[in-house]
């Protein structure tokens, strides 16, 4: 029988803003204004060519004295841009980070999600750098000595939680509940979270994860009797791609992963992320509205990749080449591994037989269920680890008694 303890989830105190987030902050800023600098001079120039309401617009930019002073705008944004990003770097050494709150840990997550692969190919401060961290935020030393000092008690049972789009591993504790501390006090887990940048490819996320763990495996300070992961919605996508290319890696800590857990994961894609498209097809109709596709186009990358759940580079790359569409992922989940999939839908009871099924307001059901009509595409689980929350939204599944004790249920089996 498990031991009853508890774990302490004190909400970070400190500041809401750093000076490297000042600099983070202007940095964009100054990226912003150029790139809508070019977007004004595209509209310029198509109605200066006197291009038709419909059809391609002219490529290049306005010539003469126009251009200087696009030109000139562009210029002056770098340079004061520059300047000031100077100049914060050299206040740096004279101010004393506080502790982060979580007020700015929201922001800064909801940021990645959006601009994650700009923010880390731009190396901006305020781009997040992926760690697991125990619970309450506190950053964890992937080093033996560390990990000892961080989890005292001779812990057997590892669980790694990891968050979706937009959220921060804080997020688990919602509405004063967190499967991580619950597991952690029910079942004794020493839980752990991914704290990540949303924003990047699920696979570049999912190959730094895989070996993340084949490093937190190996430096435990204990035996580890059981290992588990559970994922809320594209956490649950970039635990897959983790053990795709932990796999693939020769890792070992795939052959240790006893169960993985999704939650409101959508592993046939996301409809709703596919809408943006949509979008962009009707700027681009005409070339004065054309320029806007540039903004209409600020998605990340990993919210390209919820459209279809694309877990491989190779997956993402195809879409990305012209004329390069291909089905959805058939990656298969991991073998030897215990999955489950726990859904949500807004409707308070199921529906009637023949009648479809409504989804969590952001998940469609079949998609989170895994189940799709082609034998290639469904992930083949069984209906006794597919379960189904009525009455709730995509998030109550982080928070809601009975979601929790189904994922009880599942974690107290025996291992296989």
């Amino acid at each position: 029988m498990a031991r009853t303890r508890r774990i302490e989830t004190k909400p970070l105190g400190g500041g809401h803003i750093r000076l490297s987030d000042l600099r983070g902050f202007h940095r964009l800023a100054s990226d912003a204004t150029v790139g809508l600098t070019d977007v004004v001079e595209a509209m310029h120039h198509a109605i200066a060519s006197t291009s038709p309401i419909f059809g391609e617009s002219p490529e290049g930019r306005t010539s003469g004295i126009t251009g200087t002073v696009y030109g000139s705008v562009r210029g002056v944004a770098r340079l004061v841009g520059g300047g000031v990003d100077a100049l914060l770097g050299m206040l740096a050494p004279l101010v004393t980070d506080t502790p982060s709150s979580q007020e700015r840990e929201a922001v800064l997550a909801a940021l990645n999600g959006v601009l994650g692969d700009y923010l880390a190919a731009s190396a901006n401060p305020l781009a997040i750098a992926m760690a697991l961290r125990a619970p309450g935020g506190v950053p964890l030393a992937i080093a033996r000595d560390a990990l000892a000092a961080a989890f005292p008690e001779p812990e057997r049972k590892l669980l790694v939680l990891a968050h979706g789009l937009c959220m921060n591993d804080l997020e688990w504790n919602r509405s004063g509940h967190d499967h991580g501390a619950s597991l952690s006090r029910d079942l004794g887990y020493a839980p752990i979270y991914l704290h990540y940048n949303t924003g990047r490819h699920i696979s570049t996320n999912g190959r730094e994860f895989a070996d993340l763990m084949e490093t937190l495996l190996r430096e435990w300070p204990h035996p580890v009797e059981r290992l588990a992961i559970v994922g809320h919605s594209m956490g649950g996508l970039v635990a897959r791609s983790a053990c795709h290319y932990a796999t693939l890696a020769g890792h070992a800590w795939p052959g240790r992963l006893n169960d993985l857990v999704f939650l409101g994961t959508p592993h046939l894609g996301v409809p709703l992320a596919r809408a943006g498209a949509w979008a962009d097809l009707v700027v681009e109709i005409s070339p004065y509205t054309k320029p806007f596709a540039r903004l209409a186009r600020i998605r990340s990358a990993g919210i390209h990749d919820l459209r279809y759940a694309d877990l491989r580079d190779e997956d993402w790359q195809r879409r990305a080449t012209p004329g390069g569409r291909v089905p959805r992922s058939r990656l298969p989940l991991p073998r030897g591994v215990r999955c489950y999939a726990a859904a949500a839908s807004t409707q308070a009871r199921p529906a009637s037989r023949g009648a479809k099924a409504r989804g969590d307001g952001l998940v469609p059901l079949d998609s989170a269920l895994g189940r799709h009509r082609d034998p290639s595409v469904d992930l083949g689980l069984p209906e006794t680890r597919r379960w189904v929350g009525y009455g709730m939204g995509h998030f109550d599944l982080l928070s809601r008694a009975e979601v929790y004790a189904r994922i009880r249920h599942w974690l107290s089996a025996r291992t296989m």
